[in-house]
This record gives C-alpha cells, sequence and structure tokens, in this order.
C-alpha cells in the first residue's frame, strides 16, 4: 500500500500514538492521501469515553469503510469493545496501536515511490535512497508498483543528507524497499560507501539505517558491520527481516536467502559490535509452513533472540502467486501468532531487563505522551524520560541517562546529571484533554 489516510479522536495519548503510526508509515516509504477516498487503506484511531462517543465512532467506521479500499480500526473503543464494529457490520481489521505498521506493510517490502523525497519530521529526517528491489517474493505485492531497484548516486544521497543536517535533523533514517541493495543497478554495492560518506558530514546527528534483506546484505555485511564499527554516528540497529526459519518455507516465500546466511549476517555483527540490536521479521501461516516449519522459526528467534520482533500473520495480497496457495486455516494462524508473540514478549522483555541499572547516551528524538520524552540510545532502544520540561530537556538534546525500569518494549530512564524529579512508573492523566473532533496527524517536508 502507497497512500494512507489518518483520524485520531480522543486524548493527547491517542495523538501520539497515531504520530508513531504515521512516522513508521512514513519511514517505510508510505504517504498521505488527499482524503479517505484517495487513501489505500485508512486508519481510524478511536475513543470510547462515553456512549456518544462510542455512536459516533461506530458512524464513522461505517462510512470509512464505504469510502476507502481498506480499514483499519484502532484505539480505545477497537480494544476494549472491537466486537462492537463487527456486530455493526463494519468491515475492518481491529488492531493495537503497535500492530497497525506492521499490517499495512503485511511483511512486504517498505513501498518507496516515484516521488519519494527528503522529509524532516521534527528532527528526524527521512531519507530515501533508492525505489524498488531486486527481490521477487511470492507474496509481496509492493514490486509491482515499484519495479526493480533505481539507485541515485552517492553524491546525490549525500546532499540531500547534508540538506537535512542543515535543516535542524538530528536523526537521519535511510529508507528504501531493500536498503542492502542500493546500487545494485549499476553493477556495484555502494552501501557501505554512502553510510561512510553520510557520517563524515559535519554536525552532531544519528543515522539509523533501514530494513534490508538478508539476501541483500550478505554480500557485504563483513564491509557493513566495519563501517559500523567505525562510526559512531551510526545506530548500532540492522534491520534484516528472515521471515522463517525454514529453508522450505524461504524458498516457496522466494526469498533470496536461506538460514544460514541470515546466522552467518547477525555472527559478523555479533563479532564486530560490542552491543548492538538486531530487528527481524517473521511471517506465520505461509500457505507451505506446516508444524515442523513453524517450530523452526520458533527455534530461529529463541537462538538469535532479536531485541526487536514483528510478527505477521500471512494474508494473500491481490495478484501475487502466494494468493493462489491454498491457505492455512485461520484459526492456524491465529494459534501460532499467539505462539510467536508470547516468546517475542519473552525475548524482547529479557533484552530490557538486562539494560536496568545501566547507563546510556541517548538522543531526544521525539515529545511522548505528557511531559514524557523518547530518546534513542547507540543501538536505538527507545528508553522513555519524564519530567521533560521541569528539567529543560527538549527535543534534539543528547543526553546521558541511568535505565530505572522497563515495560517490555521500551526502558524508562533517569538524566544523570539532574536531580531525579519525575516517577518513571508514573501514569500523566489528561482526561480533561479528551476531544471528539479528528486530528490531522500528517507532518510536511
Amino acid at each position: 500500500m502507497a497512500t494512507y489516510h489518518i483520524e485520531t479522536y480522543g486524548c493527547s495519548s491517542n495523538r501520539g500514538e497515531s504520530r508513531e503510526i504515521e512516522r513508521a508509515l512514513r519511514d517505510g516509504g508510505h504517504r498521505p492521501a488527499d482524503g479517505p477516498e484517495d487513501a489505500d487503506v485508512a486508519i481510524l484511531n478511536t475513543c470510547t469515553v462515553v456512549e456518544k462517543t462510542e455512536r459516533n465512532m461506530l458512524r464513522r467506521a461505517e462510512e470509512l469503510s464505504e469510502t476507502t479500499a481498506e480499514l483499519v480500526v484502532t484505539g480505545c473503543m477497537a480494544l476494549a469493545q472491537g466486537d462492537m464494529f463487527a456486530e455493526a457490520d463494519v468491515d475492518a481489521e481491529i488492531l493495537h496501536w503497535d500492530e497497525v505498521p506492521t499490517y499495512v506493510l503485511n511483511g512486504e517490502c517498505p513501498t518507496v515511490t516515484p516521488d519519494a523525497e527528503p522529509v524532516l519530521d521534527g528532527v528526524v529526517g527521512i531519507l530515501p535512497i533508492a525505489r524498488g528491489c531486486m527481490s521477487n517474493c511470492s507474496y509481496c505485492i509492493t514490486k509491482f508498483a515499484t519495479g526493480r531497484v533505481d539507485s541515485p548516486s552517492v553524491e546525490e544521497n549525500v546532499e540531500k543528507a547534508r540538506a537535512l543536517v542543515h535543516a535542524g535533523a538530528k536523526e537521519i533514517r535511510v529508507t528504501g524497499q531493500d536498503t542492502g541493495v542500493y546500487g545494485w543497478d549499476d553493477g556495484d554495492r555502494k552501501l557501505p560507501e554512502l553510510l561512510d560518506r553520510i557520517c563524515d558530514i559535519d554536525g552532531e546527528f544519528r543515522v539509523r539505517l533501514g530494513m534490508a534483506n538478508p539476501g541483500g546484505i550478505h554480500g557485504i555485511h563483513e564491509e557493513l558491520a566495519d563501517v559500523f564499527a567505525a562510526n559512531e554516528e551510526l545506530y548500532d540497529f540492522i534491520h534484516a527481516p528472515v521471515q522463517s526459519g525454514s529453508d522450505d518455507v524461504l524458498a516457496d516465500m522466494r526469498r533470496q536467502h536461506r538460514v544460514e546466511k541470515f546466522r552467518e549476517v547477525v555472527a559478523t555483527f555479533d563479532d564486530r559490535l560490542d552491543h548492538w540490536t538486531l530487528s527481524t521479521d517473521f511471517i506465520v501461516g505461509f500457505p507451505t509452513e506446516d508444524d515442523a516449519d513453524h517450530e523452526l522459526s520458533m527455534d530461529l528467534l529463541a537462538e538469535v533472540r532479536p531485541e526487536k520482533i514483528n510478527v505477521t500473520r500471512f494474508s494473500k495480497r491481490p495478484g501475487t502467486d502466494a494468493a493462489d496457495m491454498k491457505g492455512l486455516g485461520g484459526t492456524v494462524k491465529k494459534e501460532r501468532s499467539k505462539a510467536m508473540s508470547e516468546l517475542k514478549m519473552e525475548v524482547v522483555g529479557e533484552a530490557y531487563e538486562s539494560m536496568v541499572g545501566e547507563t546510556y547516551d541517548v538522543l531526544v528524538v521525539e515529545e511522548g505522551t505528557g511531559d514524557s520524552v523518547k530518546c534513542r540510545d547507540g543501538a536505538y532502544r527507545q528508553i522513555i524520560v519524564q519530567g521533560a520540561s521541569d528539567r529543560g530537556i527538549e527535543v534534539g538534546d543528547f543526553l546521558r541517562v541511568e535505565v530505572t525500569g522497563h515495560n517490555t518494549v521500551y526502558a524508562f530512564g533517569e538524566p544523570v546529571t539532574a536531580d531525579a524529579t519525575a516517577d518513571p512508573d508514573a501514569v500523566d492523566d489528561d482526561s480533561a484533554e479528551r476531544d471528539e473532533r479528528p486530528e490531522s496527524t500528517v507532518s510536511s517536508a
């Protein structure tokens, strides 16, 4: 999907969740539509504070389901009273906030369209370095929209990155359908050179490399790991979606890698970096996945223990070869997804638990709920600092924090140079700010 429309109702917490969803979609190359009727997917972030609000949410969901190609409903009403939408015969996917970006991507590569240009969103600069990919995955519809990889020159991308830094970017997100194949259309694997050159730009900033398929980066993984080790501007973070722990399923998916190549990439980064974050994706319930294949995926997850894991249930995309395969039952996919999601939370929780009591240098990348800010450490792990305004902390600041606790998928931190004036476990009560009017969450360049 290339275009989206988001409507947000309710409190400031909901508005913050929508901004996070939007940022993830933009980071994946998606772009806002002019309205729901022009969108490939509409996202309704709901409130359920009173009965009147519930009726308004149902009515708006019905309207959106009739005017847009696909509707996702999330937010408080979706989570607390999701059955009401089905009872009202609303054709929608009911999801938790965190599940929305993964659902929209559907296990596919990000969609970087021909008109994609750098975007500055707060202090985050999004830099699409190429369009298209070199893969032919049997389940992916994105390739029909973008075609084969088309890579602007290193110099052109460096100039775009420099412009973002000069415009105030403190974090540059290097994106593409598959960043690992950047330059392949010219017969040269240029990603390590590009990252080196971006890191040489004058200024204080960080660089995050976007999704790179294991098959794309395997041929350059040693050189790439050396670039990471040599440049402190680079977050020690790799997003390499393995999708399955079974070579048979990977073959049916027409992925360009097998499990051993993925393991070799992981082992090389383990060897070169003291600590880094592995992000990966799994598709559960692919039509040819049997119980043994699923167990291989579970075993691989437990073995490599990524700190960020996206679990997606397979769904057929029109026009793809996988859409013609005889699918698995919804119950099977649901059970496998539940089992893998439970293991995911265990693995990720252990990773964040190990951070408690440690001290990290972080960049404040955006505002959070209430008076909190969201920060990233050198391995791109999220650390929340509360009481920001009282401490004079602003987006774009570099801090040193001690991790005091965690909430499974992110940590809480206290600045080590300031008095601890906020309770990291406190919950901001902004119920007085509830508003039933939708808020536009579209950022502009």
